[in-house]
C-alpha cells in the first residue's frame, strides 16, 4: 500500500468475516468499513487494514514543568517537551482539553516532526523528558512508541498522560516503551464511565494493576473531581481502599479541580474543600503522597516524609520552594525513603511555559 508520510501501518487489528476490520487497541473495538474512521478519528480502515492517519503530526509543542503533567515524584523541577495530536478514544462530556481531544479536523495538527527530530530538539532545549499529552497517546501509539525509542537513544525519558483505556496486548507493547505515566482514574463507578465517558472502568483498573505489578514504569494517578458526579465520600473511600489494596501506599494521587467546559457547563467549579476532603480520605486509607491540583494550596501540593512528617519538597504551584531530600531520596531526619524517580538535585525550570516551533529546527 502506497501511503503518504502521515499514514502509518498498525498492528493491533483483525479482519472480520463481513469485510470490516476491527481495531484492537482499546476496548471500544471499533468495527470499520472501508474508508471509515474509528471513534478516535485517527485510526481508520484503508484498503482493508487499520492505519494511523496522523503519524508525525501535532497540535503543537511546548516546554512545561514536569509537575504540570502532573508528576510530582518524577524528576522534580525539570522541563518536559509536551505535545499531542488530535482525537480521543473516550467521550468525556467534561473534557478539559476538548478543542484538541475532540477535534476531528486535521487542520488542528499545525506542526509536524519525525521521532528523531523530536528527540533531538528536546535534547537541544535541555528537556529531561518528552510527554505525550493534551490528548491520549493510546490512539497514536505507533508514533508515541517511535518517539520514545528515539528519545531513549539520547538519554531522554518519556511520559504518557493517559486515561488508561487499552486492551491487554496493546497495553504491554505500549508501556514497554514508556518511562513514566499519569493515569486518569476518573471515578470508581461503571455508571460514571458509561454515562459521562462512553467507556468502562474495569480496563482502567487493569491498566493500573498492570503498571504496578508488571512494569518498571513510574506512574501517578489523577482524579478530576466534579461536584455531584464523582465526589461522594463513600465512593472516594471505596476508590482509596482499592488503590491501597491493589497498588499500595506509594503511588502518588492527584485530586484536581473541575471547571465547567465542553458539554458539562451546568456544574460549578470544584470547591477547594472537596479536594481537601478527598485528600484526607486517601491519606486515611494509608496512601502516603496525595496532592490537590488546579487550586493554590502549597501545603497540599508539597511532599512530606511518611515516617516523621517533615516537609521534603515544597511546591508553590509549579515552583519548588524547598528541597530536603538526601541522596538516595531519603528523609534527612529519619532516613525513610521517598518513592519516585529522583536525582540528587532538583531541576530549576520553575513554572515557565515555552511554546516550541519545530519549523525553527532543521529536519
Amino acid at each position: 500500500m502506497n501511503q503518504p508520510p502521515n499514514v502509518k501501518s498498525t498492528r493491533y487489528w483483525h479482519a472480520l468475516e463481513d469485510g470490516r476490520v476491527q481495531c484492537d487497541v482499546c476496548p471500544r473495538a471499533c468495527r470499520l468499513k472501508p474508508g471509515q474512521q474509528g471513534f478516535c478519528f485517527v485510526r481508520e480502515n484503508r484498503e482493508g487494514a487499520v492505519v494511523l492517519s496522523t503519524y508525525g503530526l501535532s497540535s503543537g509543542y511546548c516546554i512545561d514543568p514536569i509537575e504540570k503533567k502532573p508528576l510530582n515524584h518524577f524528576l522534580p523541577g525539570t522541563p518536559v517537551l509536551s505535545f499531542g495530536t488530535a482525537g480521543c478514544n473516550l467521550g468525556c462530556t467534561f473534557c478539559q482539553n476538548w478543542d484538541i481531544s475532540k477535534s476531528r479536523e486535521v487542520q488542528t495538527l499545525a506542526d509536524q516532526a519525525s521521532p528523531d527530530k523530536i528527540a533531538r530538539v528536546a535534547k537541544t532545549l535541555g528537556c529531561r523528558s518528552v510527554a505525550f499529552t493534551y490528548n491520549d497517546p493510546v490512539i497514536f501509539m505507533e508514533y508515541a512508541m517511535d518517539v520514545a525509542d528515539a528519545c531513549r537513544a539520547r538519554g531522554i525519558q518519556t511520559v504518557a498522560v493517559t486515561a488508561g483505556y487499552m486492551c491487554t496486548e496493546s497495553r504491554g507493547d505500549f508501556y514497554d516503551h514508556m518511562d513514566a505515566a499519569n493515569v486518569d482514574l476518573k471515578a470508581f463507578s461503571e455508571d460514571f464511565y458509561r454515562r459521562t465517558c462512553s467507556a468502562a472502568l474495569q480496563p482502567v483498573l487493569d491498566t493500573l494493576k498492570y503498571l504496578k505489578h508488571e512494569t518498571e514504569v513510574w506512574f501517578e494517578i489523577t482524579t478530576l473531581l466534579i461536584p455531584g458526579e464523582n465526589d461522594d465520600p463513600e465512593e472516594l473511600r471505596a476508590m482509596a481502599a482499592w488503590v491501597m489494596r491493589e497498588l499500595g501506599p506509594d503511588v502518588p494521587w492527584h485530586f484536581s479541580a473541575f471547571h465547567p467546559d465542553f458539554k458539562m457547563l451546568d456544574k460549578a467549579r470544584t470547591p477547594p474543600a472537596t479536594l481537601l476532603m478527598a485528600r484526607d480520605i486517601a491519606m486515611a486509607a494509608g496512601i502516603r503522597y496525595v496532592y490537590v491540583g488546579n487550586v493554590h494550596h502549597e501545603a497540599a501540593d508539597s511532599t512530606y516524609c511518611h515516617g516523621c512528617g517533615e516537609k521534603l519538597i515544597g511546591r508553590d504551584w509549579y515552583v519548588l520552594t524547598a528541597w530536603k531530600l538526601e541522596p538516595g531520596a531519603r528523609c534527612p531526619s529519619c532516613g525513610e525513603p521517598v518513592a519516585g524517580v529522583f536525582e540528587d538535585q532538583p531541576g530549576t525550570w520553575g513554572a515557565r511555559r515555552q511554546p516550541v516551533s519545530m519549523r525553527s529546527y532543521a529536519d
